[in-house]
């Protein structure tokens, strides 16, 4: 009987042990540890007109997406007779390197990059008339700690992307507004697979002009949080002060840096956003 009854006990031990929990480790190229960046890069010599590639990440990394996005970036800037400086380091945000460039790209920027010294530079430089293009993950922090940046230079406050098994999907782009030189060569119907974002609202003011949108119903907007409904903005413009601000949201994988039309509108936005070429601000 008492053999019976310790049997008895362990088993109902067992059963009412919880099971282990798997643990999630962040992936490490993923999840770089911040790091805020406080002594500026040296830089060459430019001449007016030059473009600053900044690919700085204290959140979400991609690495092969931010390498594919460098070389193809300088390379566009260059084929425009510009120079171009690339860089990771945020401390180029101050009013004297600043100065040297009429445009900066946010390539797939994430996490808390600038302290309050380089937010205050690089927000008087934009008002000043300097040009901004971001690029994906640019605009793609579920929340932001400077409240500035997704509520007056982008517009909007980034909510989710379409997610696993879905994550990426072919979709349509309704491509809406041809007047900008970025979505100039765009076909009107753009067909392309993607990681699709959604945000929390359709950006307003600051003379914003929309220049595409996502049509959900050639894809599946999943989980349904990411679902916005019939004027979903993907790629738009916007004024913050005198400075040109271009956002899209394209360009999660490294080959989309590859897809000819992907290239056409960033060099075309670069264009607008250094005021060769489209009006506004």
């Amino acid at each position: 009987m008492m053999l019976r009854a310790a049997l008895v006990f362990v088993i109902a031990l067992q059963a009412t042990t919880p099971a282990p929990v798997a643990t999630w480790v962040r992936d490490p190229r993923n999840w770089p540890t911040p790091v805020m960046d406080t002594v500026p890069p040296a830089i060459p010599a430019m001449r007016k007109g030059a473009v600053l590639v900044l690919s700085k990440t204290n959140g979400f990394r991609d690495p092969d997406q931010i390498a594919a996005a460098k070389t193809v970036l300088v390379e566009l800037v260059r084929k425009q007779h510009r120079d171009v400086f690339e860089t990771e380091n945020a401390a180029v945000m101050n009013p004297r390197d600043l100065a040297r460039f009429s445009v900066v790209v946010l390539s797939s920027t994430s996490g808390t990059i600038f302290d309050d010294n380089q937010r205050a530079a690089f927000k008087a430089w934009i008002e000043k008339g300097g040009g901004v293009v971001l690029l994906h993950g640019a605009g793609g922090d579920p929340q932001y700690d400077w409240n500035w940046y997704p509520t007056t230079l982008i517009g909007a406050q980034f909510i989710g992307h379409t997610g696993h098994p879905k994550q990426f999907q072919q979709g349509t782009i309704d491509v809406i507004d041809r007047s900008n030189p970025a979505t100039r060569g765009l076909p009107t119907k753009w067909v392309r697979t993607e990681e699709w974002y959604s945000f929390d609202r359709v950006p307003t003011g600051n003379d914003t002009h929309i220049l595409a949108t996502l049509d959900e119903s050639s894809y599946d907007p999943f989980p349904e949080r990411v679902r916005m409904g019939k004027l979903h903005p993907i790629i738009w413009t916007r004024c913050v002060g005198r400075g040109r601000v271009f956002f899209s949201a394209l360009g999660h994988k490294a080959e989309t840096y590859s897809e000819p039309l992907h290239q056409k509108m960033i060099s075309g936005a670069i264009r607008w956003a250094a005021r060769a070429e489209g009006a506004g601000c």
